[in-house]
């Protein structure tokens, strides 16, 4: 008799055995195939969440297709107390493991909406635009300036309290007070009026991820610092034989050549063409130095320079002065920088503009005054075109 109950027993073991094999068989196949999610979706996961409420949400959400497996899958892979908060997106037919990782590593949180304020020398302006999930390109649902009428959609997501990722995008080749004055309009941070214009240049031209709320002051330290690690980036790179001395001066040249040239092909020549006008001890002779003599910073000049203005003895006149002004005139990007400390290599010392939106450049005076008569005929054109 007991031979016959220690079969039993063992046979039930085994039975047992092959069981849990095949839960585990099958366990194993869920986790690792692909998701039941048929369209790329957000999730969001909140601050302080469990892994359980967590795990629940995604089951409830058809992401995944079993809690429990996921939270075994978390704990065998020891990331079961790794989750971190935000908004993400899953893609369709996302596998456990995909989703686990997501949710897991981090980054940025990914909002539906998105609303960017533009800081340019036009004005401010401010862009509204949703992307769905699953799709690379975001539909702009209002674009509008401060002070103008609001859509009605951005006032109807703003009372819904709907989640939105917002940013703030300063273009290359503002002044410092032209950001600041920018930044007095986003009305979705605080302390804005109470900024002090920062050293000229000091700004880092990006786009900076804020949240609703946030100090500007805050804001304007992060572009300070980011702009402080690009200059010493570059100037730790810096080619040598450079005309400049400091990584003050490299930033006051590169912000000559920002708002020289917006053509970004034609940096590094600008860049070579001022390196060899200091190596010769020619003066710069550039327009933007001598506007900003005049305006200190503060605004586009709004008409062209005077005969006068140009003999005027300014600090920033370097039609007068030899070598760079006291400080940057603009905040220049990173290419800009770049350039100023790795110029072409080129004979060029003059150039023009050439009716395109760049320049003509020239290695001889000759060649020079040719480029300026056609510059001057290509002007002579338009005026007669405009009546003007």
């Amino acid at each position: 008799m007991w031979k016959h109950i220690a079969a039993n027993v063992l046979t039930l073991g085994v039975v047992a055995i092959a069981c849990l094999a095949a839960i585990i068989q099958i366990g194993k196949s869920q986790w690792s195939a692909t998701g039941p999610l048929a369209e790329a979706t957000f999730f969001e996961v909140p601050r302080g969440a469990s892994m359980r409420s967590v795990s629940e949400r995604l089951a409830e959400a058809g992401i995944i297709s079993s809690d429990s497996i996921f939270r075994i899958g978390a704990n065998y892979s020891e990331l079961d107390d790794d989750l971190k908060f935000g908004t993400y997106e899953i893609p369709a037919g996302a596998s456990m493991p995909d989703v686990l990782e997501i949710v897991t590593a981090g980054g940025p949180s990914v909002f539906p909406f998105t609303v960017t304020y533009l800081i340019r020398s036009q004005g401010p302006e401010i862009r509204v635009r949703e992307r769905l999930p699953g799709q690379e390109q975001a539909t702009e649902l209002a674009t509008f300036a401060p002070g103008d009428p609001v859509p009605e959609g951005y006032t109807a997501l703003l009372d819904r309290g709907v989640p939105i990722t917002w940013r703030v995008s300063v273009a290359p080749g503002l002044t410092s007070w032209e950001v600041i004055e920018g930044l007095k309009g986003a009305d979705f941070l605080t302390g804005a009026e109470d900024l002090e214009v920062p050293a000229e240049g000091s700004l880092a031209p990006d786009t900076y991820e804020v949240a609703q709320g946030d100090d500007a002051a805050d804001l304007v330290a992060r572009m300070r610092g980011a702009q402080e690690r690009l200059l010493a980036d570059a100037w730790a790179s810096r080619v040598p034989g450079l005309p400049i001395e400091t990584p003050e001066e490299a930033l006051t040249l590169a912000s000559i050549i920002e708002k020289e040239t917006g053509v970004a092909e034609e940096r590094g020549v600008v860049a070579g063409v001022f390196t060899n006008r200091l190596n010769r001890g020619m003066r710069l002779q550039t327009d933007p130095t001598v506007i900003y003599g005049i305006t200190n910073g503060q605004g586009p000049l709004g008409r062209g320079i005077r005969a006068s203005e140009l003999r005027a003895a300014t600090p920033y006149n370097t039609y007068v002065i030899d070598g760079l002004p006291p400080t940057p005139i603009a905040n220049p990007g990173p290419e800009a920088i770049r350039a100023a400390v790795n110029p072409e290599a080129t004979d060029y010392i003059f150039f023009v503009a050439d009716g395109t939106g760049g320049h003509a450049f020239a290695a001889t005076l000759a060649e020079h005054n040719e480029n300026v008569a056609a510059w001057r005929a290509i002007e002579a054109e338009r005026d007669a075109a405009s009546g003007n």
